[in-house]
């Protein structure tokens, strides 16, 4: 079996796009060859029976030319690959189906994200399935939509024990964005004193460094100078050494995408509190609240401190080893596009 994955970036350092080489190498595993068109490519990150192409120009049109001449020539060899998966990119799902879908090719598109769009919706019609965490997870509703997972790289994520500690130190761990509903933790975290709180993450728009500047002078508003710190990014191969540092994290990511980092740190057998919908079906109402609600999140706060933590986070791995880890992701989309 053949199968061709298109996605910007093959490139395990990069802090957006990183996680996607772990799913490429499970795939690779399933399958007899992986083409996989990129705009750019770290050599030798791949297994063996992968191969590379790369479709970089400097103008856009100039872009989508040297895509479809790549995957024009991979339809062309035999035996035909079974399906052309589109990774977060829907245009390349657009430009891809006229080409394949002829040819009996099938066009998956995998997309998680709330931002809806006149060319996600196009992609939607042209392909032949759509692939998301959850039901909740893809913004537009589709009769072609399947759940499959959010395939996260457990290899690394080993189950920690953490003993009673004070004060309960809280994680909160991702892009300083807007999305993230950071200034709510903050706010939360300044209503319950024998809380503290470590942010870490990069800052790579102007306006997530905007708002980290006003996540800062907020901390010094509310007077939490000896309870919260802020810090930059951290190397991605540091983030398991993190989650043993505290007693849970803390998540307020908007409705309509699933923060992976929720998944990694349940895989650690963290504790997560979490407030999209879409957790209900991993974490215990009594660490769930509403976005925003700075009230619900200090209810959950202190309702963590009630709880046997080391039982909740093994309940939470099962849940990802079981549902949510890049080999369950791998095969549903090896299924898929057989």
């Amino acid at each position: 079996m053949r199968l061709v994955v298109v996605t910007q970036q093959v490139d395990p350092s990069s802090p957006v796009l990183g996680a996607t080489v772990v799913k490429l190498r499970a795939l690779a595993a399933r399958v007899d060859e992986l083409v996989v068109l990129a705009d750019s490519a770290m050599e030798g990150v791949l297994p063996d029976n992968c191969r590379v192409r790369l479709f970089r120009a400097s103008r856009r049109a100039g872009r989508g030319l040297r895509f479809e001449t790549a995957l024009a020539r991979e339809l062309a060899r035999r035996p035909r690959p079974a399906a052309v998966l589109a990774h977060m990119c829907p245009i390349y799902a657009v430009l891809a189906a006229p080409l394949a879908r002829p040819t009996g090719v099938k066009v998956l598109l995998w997309f998680t994200h709330w931002r809806r769009s006149r060319l996600l919706a196009t992609a939607e019609r042209m392909s032949t399935r759509v692939l998301s965490v959850d039901a909740r997870t893809f913004p537009l509703r589709s009769r072609k939509l399947v759940a499959i997972g959010h395939g996260i790289d457990v290899s690394g994520l080993q189950c920690v024990g953490r003993p009673a500690r004070e004060p309960l130190t809280l994680l909160a761990l991702g892009r300083t964005s807007p999305a993230k509903g950071l200034e709510t933790i903050l706010r939360a975290v300044e209503q319950v004193p024998e809380v503290s709180l470590l942010l870490v993450g990069p800052s790579v728009t102007e306006d997530e460094r905007l708002y980290r500047i006003a996540l800062e002078r907020l901390v010094i508003e509310l007077g939490l100078l000896d309870r919260v710190e802020i810090r930059g990014p951290t190397p991605h191969h540091t983030v398991p050494g993190l989650y043993a540092e505290v007693d849970a994290l803390v998540n307020d990511m908007r409705e309509g995408a699933t923060d992976k980092v929720v998944y990694e740190a349940a895989a650690t057998c963290l504790p997560v509190i979490a407030s999209n919908p879409a957790f209900d079906t991993l974490l215990p109402d009594e660490l769930r609240f509403a976005h925003g609600d700075v009230e619900g999140l200090v209810e959950a706060i202190r309702r963590l401190g009630d709880l046997d933590r080391n039982a909740v986070g093994r309940s939470l791995r099962e849940v990802v080893l079981r549902e949510h880890s890049v080999d369950v992701w791998a095969d549903r989309v090896v299924a898929l596009a057989r």
